[in-house]
């Protein structure tokens, strides 16, 4: 599963929705998400820490894809590159999106056919 800022968010606030979330499904997860979601989220990792020790625990994805971004961004006619890149690595590695912006997600999705991943909702 791929993993966009607001559970991130939860996790650095130590919200114990996303610790029960990780526990219940930590047997068969591996969790990733992209650097540039990380750059949303990531202010001061000294100040941080829940959120730095985490991110060390994820596969964190670069953004070396821009011109697929670029033409995904076109096809959905949006502009959010954060959610496009999140949309294209999750759908290069077939992995499911947990998110709080479900409809920005899928709508970005929708211009892949069936390739688009599959959403869920966070919280």
């Amino acid at each position: 599963m791929i993993l966009d800022a607001g559970f991130l968010i939860s996790v650095e606030r130590g919200e114990a929705s996303a610790q029960a979330f990780l526990v219940s499904h930590a047997k068969d997860q591996r969790w990733h998400s992209t650097h540039p979601v990380v750059a949303q989220v990531w202010r001061d990792g000294a100040r941080q820490a829940r959120l730095a020790t985490f991110v060390k625990t994820l596969t964190v994805h670069p953004f070396d894809d821009g011109p697929a971004v670029g033409q995904l961004l076109a096809r959905s006619a949006t502009s959010d590159v954060v959610d496009a890149h999140l949309v294209a690595v999750a759908a290069r590695l077939d992995l499911e999106v947990l998110t709080g912006d479900p409809d920005d997600i899928a709508a970005v999705g929708t211009h892949l056919g069936d390739k688009a991943p599959v959403v869920h909702r966070w919280p």
